[in-house]
C-alpha cells in the first residue's frame, strides 16, 4: 500500500508530465518545493486559461 506521501508524489509527477511533457526521471530530480512551485505556477496558468483571459 502507497502512503499518502508516495500518493501525492505520483498525483505531482502525472500532473507536469501531463501539462509541460517532462520525463518521469526530470520530475523526480527535482526537490519537493521545486516540484511544488511547478506544480502551482502550471495550475495557475491552467486556470488563467480555462477563464479566458
Amino acid at each position: 500500500m502507497l502512503t499518502y506521501a508516495a500518493d501525492r508524489l505520483w498525483e505531482e509527477a502525472a500532473y507536469v508530465a501531463y501539462y509541460l511533457h517532462w520525463s518521469l526521471d526530470s520530475i523526480l530530480d527535482l526537490e519537493h518545493p521545486v516540484r511544488r512551485r511547478v506544480v502551482d505556477e502550471v495550475g495557475r496558468i491552467h486556470r488563467r486559461i480555462a477563464e479566458g483571459e
